[in-house]
């Protein structure tokens, strides 16, 4: 039933208001706010161009994160290579030099042709060995870079070998090549033996062109970064590592620990000294990227916007009062159809906000164009709405589930080559009995796992494919330590998510029990508590920092740069996606002594 809207008779009508609103507007007020109105929008729109500028920035720093992985992803390619820790050893121990030296020169090229900005991938060994094969010298077994680094080669090997980390290294002069200069970054790596972590057999050096950080830079138009905005980076000690003219790279033109106000003024300076822009129309952004710490700074010219301001402003003036004559003709004309259209929209919009989605406008030939255009919005805005709320529902679910999804294909590949190397080694030293149980068994976990994934199942599938997927770490890790298993046969039917438990009991056997000398032992429990399934995974390891465990169990943060850590964060995470506030976990851990997890959780489906 259509609500009829009473309207009170002592009001003013819209009519009259207008008419006198018109009356005594005169021409000093008009011009008074459009001047206000100038600086006002000036101001919002030097704030919405940094707020989106400071938005790109950070775009750009994403990208340029991705980018950098990517180099990063060839890095490890190199140091984790057994053919590359092969062929270092051999050199390390002066066998074969020269066809050593060979093949590993080749190993490189290869790696290098696979990255366009990739101009050098150097080892050098704890001898001093410096093995290279690079784009910028005429000669190959000559360094093009190393010469000019602003580390010795005995300080590089040092600052990288000490460590697990890769060193990034800003950009600095590498050499003149076919009569241009060329600036590089580097990353570097220790080389990692699997076999022996504790030995230091050399570091991986990839060097790439600076042009990567500059193409980084470019805006989408390249003509107009040209004429009036461009960006460039600086690293965390106030150095010019990206920057469209080369020969200020490696200058440095702030400190980087000042606060960003002071080094945004640097920056000012810097621009004005170089007499790009005039200064009052200079716009300088700066956003600071969190993982790299380098400033990642836009330089805009507002020239032509604040002067297409201006000219625009004085059009509004003109247009103001030109149509303050000709709104006071009209207006008697117009404002009594112009209030019936008003209120016919109004009517529905109040019907629509009382939760009847299913009204529209109706428009008819009387309606003002303009206010036809706003009942036609409207319309289409409620019908949108409606679709809206029908597909926000599915939207949250699909969301839920891929967050889930994408929780799960976080798991550690690292096992996954372990074990393979494993299996290849027990084919050259054992028989094929044992090698064939290990890939039956590895056959079995790779199906289980990535079957439905997110699927739920019986408490002892659950278990018998924990029991193969411990027997092949107790043969990869020649049976270190030994496992016990305590399940009540109550629990056997009861329903959880599958691979559920294996981040912690992957967390217990490779870190847990890493540096310990004692005899390793993994328990495992599962028995029914009230209405719930109770859980407890406990090694004799080294146990953990107890700022760790606080984190963990005050939900503080899941997130750490410890990467032993995290998958036991995932593993959190889809407690908590998959049973909310009923999840409990709690971890006991003593340094030196060991470490338990215990979980509570509601079991799923009916049990038999």
């Amino acid at each position: 039933m259509e609500k009829t809207i009473h309207y009170p008779t002592n009001k003013i009508s819209l009519q009259s208001k207008l008419i006198r609103l018109f009356l005594l507007t005169s021409i000093i007020p008009i011009i008074i706010l459009s001047f206000f109105s100038y600086y006002n929008i000036s101001n919002t729109l030097k704030k919405n161009t940094e707020g989106l500028t400071i938005n790109n920035l950070e775009q750009m720093g994403n990208s340029l994160n991705i980018w950098l992985e990517s180099y990063e992803d060839l890095l490890y390619q190199v140091y984790t290579d057994e053919t590359v820790v092969a062929l270092v050893d051999k050199i390390n121990n002066q066998e074969d030099l020269p066809v050593t030296i060979n093949q590993l020169r080749r190993f490189m090229r290869a790696l290098l042709n696979t990255k366009e900005y990739i101009r050098s991938i150097t080892i050098i060994t704890p001898n001093g060995n410096i093995i290279t094969y690079d784009q910028l010298t005429p000669v190959s077994s000559k360094n093009s870079w190393i010469e000019n680094f602003s580390l010795t080669q005995e300080e590089l090997y040092e600052e990288v070998s000490k460590d697990n980390k890769t060193h990034l290294f800003p950009t600095e002069y590498g050499v003149t090549f076919a009569n241009q200069d060329y600036y590089m970054f580097h990353m570097a790596h220790r080389i990692i033996d699997y076999k022996d972590l504790e030995k230091k057999n050399g570091i991986v050096v990839v060097s790439i062109d600076e042009e990567l950080l500059r193409n980084a830079c470019l805006a989408k138009d390249a003509a107009e970064r040209d004429r009036n905005n461009f960006n460039f980076i600086v690293d965390q000690n106030g150095r010019i590592i990206s920057y469209i003219h080369q020969q200020f790279l490696t200058s440095k033109i702030t400190d980087g620990d000042r606060a960003i106000d002071q080094r945004k003024k640097d920056y000012l300076e810097f621009i004005d000294k170089e007499n790009l822009f005039d200064k009052e129309y200079i716009s300088i952004s700066v956003y600071r990227d969190p993982k790299l710490s380098w400033d990642l700074v836009n330089i805009s010219n507002q020239r032509d916007a604040m002067t297409q301001l201006g000219t625009q402003q004085k059009i509004v003036i003109f247009i103001s009062l030109l149509s303050l004559l000709i709104v006071v003709i009209l207006t008697l004309l117009l404002s009594r159809q112009l209030a019936r259209s008003i209120k016919k929209v109004v009517s529905t919009m109040q019907v629509a906000g009382s939760g009847n989605l299913d009204i529209r406008v109706e428009v008819d030939k009387e309606m003002p164009l303009e206010v036809e255009a706003i009942a036609l919005k409207f319309n289409d805005m409620l019908q949108k709405l409606y679709e809206a709320l029908k597909k926000e529902k599915e939207a949250g679910e699909m969301q839920r589930i891929a967050e889930i999804k994408a929780l799960e294909a976080q798991i550690n590949p690292h096992f996954l080559y372990n074990t393979l190397d494993t299996i290849n080694w027990m084919a050259i030293d054992k028989d094929e009995f044992e090698i064939s149980n290990a890939i039956s068994s590895l056959a079995t976990i790779l199906r289980y796992g990535i079957n439905n994934s997110n699927a739920m199942v019986e408490v002892r599938e659950e278990v018998e494919w924990l029991k193969k997927y411990i027997y092949l770490q107790q043969t990869r890790l020649k049976n270190t330590f030994h496992c016990e298993m305590t399940i009540d046969p109550e629990v056997m039917h009861y329903k959880i998510h599958k691979l559920l438990l294996q981040p912690f009991i992957e967390n217990a056997i490779i870190h847990g029990f890493e540096g310990t000398k004692r005899e390793h032992v993994l328990k495992i429990q599962i028995k029914a508590e009230e209405n719930k399934l109770s859980i407890s995974i406990k090694d004799n390891g080294k146990g953990m920092e107890p700022s760790v465990v606080e984190k963990f169990n005050n939900r503080a943060s899941y997130k750490t740069e410890n990467s032993n850590h995290i998958g036991i964060e995932n593993a959190i995470s889809r407690l908590h996606m998959y049973y909310g506030k009923e999840a409990r976990i709690k971890i006991t851990s003593i340094l030196g002594e060991g470490t338990e997890i215990s979980i509570l959780i509601p079991h799923k489906g009916e049990r038999r």
